[in-house]
Order: C-alpha cells, then sequence, then structure tokens
C-alpha cells in the first residue's frame, strides 16, 4: 500500500515561555504516538525558545499509511492545563499551541545526482602544493541555482565530499526558507491562535491527556439502563 507524506507544524506562535514549554511536552507525546502507527519522521526544522528546554516552533516531515486519520485528532488549537513552571506566581492555567498541516509540494529531495562539479586550484595559506594541485571543489545545483567552493583539504576527493554535504544542507535550507516564506497565511494563523475548542487538552506537569467523549454513547448506555430498570 502506497504511503502517504505530510509536513505539520507545532508552534506557539506569539506565546510566552510557557507555552514553548508545552511545544516541547506536546512534540514528545506526537513523537511518542507515531510509533505504533508506523509513522516515520523527520525534523526539518526547530526553534527552540529562550527557556531551556523549550521549542518556538517545530517543522516536521511524516510519512506512512492513514495519515489523515492519525492527524484527524491533532490538527487544530492544543491546550495544557496548568501551573507556569517559568512564573511561581502567575496565576493563568490555560496554554494553548496549535499544529497546523502545510503544503507539502515545497520540499523535494534533493537529486544529487543533479549537481555539476568543476576543480580548481586552491587559493590561500597551504604551501605550494595546494596551489598547484586543482584540489579545490565546485559544485552546483542548477535546480535551486545554488552553489558551494570547498578547499579545506589538499584531497580533491575529500574536498568533493564535503562540498556534497555542504550543497545538499544549503539546498535543504534553501527549501525551509522558501516555505517560511510560502505559509505567511499558516503563520498568521499560528499568530493568531484560536483558544476554542481544542482538538486535545492536557493537564499536569507529566501532560497526561484528557480524554473528550467523540459522542452520546456512554449518555445512551446510562438511559438504556434506566429504561432497563423501569421495566423491571
Amino acid at each position: 500500500m502506497k504511503t502517504n507524506k505530510k509536513i505539520i507544524q507545532i508552534t506557539a506562535g506569539r506565546g510566552p515561555a510557557e507555552c514553548n514549554y508545552v511545544v516541547a511536552q506536546v512534540l514528545k507525546v506526537f513523537l511518542k504516538e507515531l510509533a505504533p502507527e508506523a509513522i516515520e519522521y523527520t525534523i526539518l526544522n526547530k526553534v527552540n525558545g529562550y527557556e531551556n528546554g523549550t521549542i518556538q516552533s517545530v517543522i516536521i516531515v511524516l510519512e506512512g499509511m492513514h495519515l489523515e486519520q492519525f492527524l484527524e485528532s491533532w490538527i487544530g488549537s492544543i491546550l495544557w492545563i496548568g501551573t507556569s513552571v517559568f512564573r511561581k506566581y502567575n496565576k493563568r492555567k490555560n496554554w494553548f499551541i496549535a499544529l497546523f498541516e502545510l503544503p507539502n509540494t515545497l520540499i523535494t529531495e534533493v537529486n544529487k545526482a543533479g549537481f555539476k562539479f568543476q576543480t580548481m586550484r586552491s587559493s590561500g595559506a597551504g604551501g605550494q602544493h595546494v596551489n598547484k594541485v586543482s584540489s579545490a571543489v565546485r559544485a552546483t545545483y542548477p535546480l535551486f541555482g545554488l552553489s558551494v567552493t570547498v578547499m579545506d583539504t589538499r584531497s580533491q576527493h575529500q574536498n568533493k565530499k564535503l562540498a556534497i554535504e555542504r550543497l545538499t544542507a544549503k539546498c535543504l535550507a534553501y527549501q525551509l526558507e522558501k516555505l517560511a516564506n510560502d505559509v505567511k497565511n499558516e503563520w498568521s494563523n499560528h499568530l493568531n491562535i484560536q483558544r476554542g475548542n481544542p482538538v486535545r487538552v492536557f493537564k499536569g506537569t507529566d501532560f497526561k491527556k484528557q480524554r473528550k467523549e467523540k459522542s452520546f454513547k456512554k449518555q445512551r448506555n446510562n438511559l438504556k439502563n434506566d429504561l432497563r430498570k423501569l421495566i423491571n
């Protein structure tokens, strides 16, 4: 069966340090729930908060089957009910963050076979041997118009290897920057996180999920039991 790929973002918007704390804790819960569903993940970008152990925003690529069903209980605003871990006398108890799905067409796998290489003589310190041998390597990825030049070592082979690594990282950074620019509308939503009707509610420092009744099944069963008692 074909797997799906989705990109999601967990964000505190412009929330205070407490919301950044919630993002970090919710991320742990989210990743833990992926394992039983056989969903693989890659963290593309993470922006840490100002306090230790906090996260402002994290972008994750998910790949697996039944992603839509899994994300149904996650996409939207998320509420943590708890006391501030940074401001002892703060009376606020409700802290909101959000989880959004981002367009998955903006991040593509870098095709390293499309890299173009050019060798040249190294310049700068290193002695006459470095300057005489064409050991420096310039790698270019025409699809994005990006390039890097590496002259770290006297080995052309080693410089080429480093060039591939750095150009791959540069291509990912380029796409992440493009992603950030293309989801301005999503960010405007992030910055105005809805406070009502959260899809998930957590309580306390252990972040236990507060389960919500999604149907009237329990009420119906209670009514049936009451009816049986009346009949008998």
